[in-house]
């Protein structure tokens, strides 16, 4: 109950495959060696990129913003596609409103105060506490602690920590992490996901085809210039997520874990995440 029904195996197989980009790609984006950099070299636009793999059922594709850009209005999008990247005879210039106008294709963009998307009558669920280690979907169970974006620590850093604790990173900031699923429902069709942070936004499309392949949008547009594929384990947190849970839990800030009589590695996980 609460874990998606598949086995962990092939799930950790297609996360391998799906957690890169495919080599289909907007004219103004080049890929690193591995294929989970994406920087946009020119222009504001023609970012588009699709994950290699579709995705699974439930399997989320989770990107970090690394790089922004000043003098540009608008920042990333984020989607699923039923097309084929190897399909596409022409990559479109924009997700919205090209690839969307042809069809099959639910994209939106991120902006600086993402809200979550609410059906007329539904409640909305309370939001779960961020120090809970798992993101609760529907039958989709995710750790939380990858889908989190953090700052890097600074001189100043400790000041922002309880602002980072209670997961208000600005959806748009660098090292904001946002990633996209699809959960299946009864009817045999599937809502999409957007998670900000390791928040759910609720569903911002639904009837998508589960008959179909569907492959994760992302489109780096205008302010966002390069991202990075961030793999997902599923399961549960290792030890070493636990310790720096326990670690983090008993300190007053970040910086105060280099006073801390623990290992340098350990170290610098607590502090990096």
């Amino acid at each position: 109950q609460g874990q998606l029904k598949i086995a962990p195996a092939a799930m950790a197989a297609r996360c391998r495959l799906a957690a890169r980009f495919h080599h289909i790609h907007g004219a103004n984006i080049r890929l690193d060696a591995s294929h989970t950099q994406a920087t946009r070299v020119e222009s504001f636009a023609n970012g588009l990129c699709f994950s290699q793999e579709p995705l699974a059922p439930g399997q989320i594709f989770l990107v970090e913003i690394e790089e922004k850009e000043l003098g540009w209005c608008g920042h990333l999008r984020v989607g699923l596609t039923a097309h084929d990247p190897q399909s596409l005879e022409v990559v479109p210039e924009y997700s919205l409103p090209d690839l969307v106008n042809m069809g099959d294709t639910w994209v939106f963009a991120i902006t600086r105060n993402h809200n979550r998307v609410v059906v007329e009558g539904e409640e909305v669920q309370a939001r779960g506490h961020p120090r809970e280690p798992f993101l609760l979907i529907e039958r989709v169970r995710i750790p939380r602690d990858t889908l989190v974006g953090r700052s890097r620590p600074g001189r100043y850093s400790h000041i922002l920590d309880d602002l980072y604790k209670m997961n208000v990173l600005p959806a748009t900031a660098r090292r904001s992490r946002i990633g996209v699923l699809y959960a299946p429902q009864p009817d045999g069709t599937a809502d999409m996901h957007i998670v900000i942070n390791g928040e759910d936004m609720g569903p911002s499309a639904r009837g998508l085809p589960t008959t179909r392949p569907l492959y994760a949008v992302i489109d780096v547009f205008a302010s966002t210039k390069s991202v990075r594929v961030i793999p997902v384990d599923y399961g549960f947190p290792s030890l070493q997520t636990l310790c720096r849970l326990v670690i983090q839990k008993h300190i007053v800030h970040r910086l105060a874990i280099d006073g801390l009589d623990l290992p340098p590695l350990l170290k610098s996980f607590c502090q990096h995440e």
